[in-house]
């Protein structure tokens, strides 16, 4: 491989890690707080609301529901609203993010719902309120499962990045169509594909690793 395609590498690397912790960043601050709406307003939760609970779950499910590169398509007005254009890596951060905060969501509700009910009712009879609750007893309880969930997230974001590529959001999707597909490099495809196994690889590594630091049980 050549320099100039060495450097093309490099540069694509920076952009998918870019998006991908953007956008990873973006789901975890709005989507862990909509996996606590979600359980908190079940029916039996600590904030009953089934109103709220339906419509707050369908909201997420209909965004899951939608194909990405749909979704990438049909948030071209709104990516431009935001960051002023519809391609590049900037405005790739804007779907990837919408795409990933309900789908973490619904994986830190799956988390949350796992916590020992005993727990909750403990703190209530102590008297602890909602966030008493919420800060002493969910969270920390359920919090292998949010980072292990967080993981898979982000593992999930770099695949949707490369999917971005194919309409230019840049980074290694971009590179694997733009030389490796278009130009035929079967070299270039070959690296790029070497390269998403060892970031996935090191990212999964990451996440385990801390799964274990938080993970108190047993």
């Amino acid at each position: 491989m050549s320099q100039i395609l060495f450097e093309l590498l490099l540069r694509s690397l920076w952009e998918t890690v870019l998006m991908t912790a953007a956008s990873g960043l973006i789901s975890l601050v709005f989507g862990l707080p909509l996996g606590l709406a979600l359980v908190m307003t079940a029916r039996g939760g600590i904030a009953e609301a089934r109103r709220v609970n339906i419509v707050l779950g369908a909201i997420i499910n209909a965004f899951r529901s939608v194909p990405f590169i749909i979704l990438l398509v049909a948030l071209i007005p709104v990516t431009r609203l935001i960051v002023g254009t519809s391609i590049g890596t900037w405005a790739a951060i804007v779907p990837l993010a919408i795409a990933a905060t309900p789908y973490y969501a619904r994986i830190a509700e799956v988390s949350l719902r796992e916590v020992d009910r005993g727990l909750v009712e403990a703190v209530r009879a102590m008297g602890g309120n909602r966030w008493t609750i919420v800060r002493e007893v969910l969270i920390p309880e359920a919090l292998p499962g949010l980072v292990a969930g967080f993981t898979v997230t982000v593992v999930t974001l770099i695949g949707a990045s490369a999917m971005a590529g194919a309409i230019g959001a840049g980074g290694l999707g971009d590179l694997a169509i733009r030389y490796g597909y278009q130009r035929f490099e079967t070299a270039v495809m070959v690296a790029v594909v070497v390269v998403l196994i060892i970031l996935v690889s090191a990212i999964q590594w990451l996440g385990d690793r801390a799964v274990d630091a938080v993970d108190h049980r047993g």
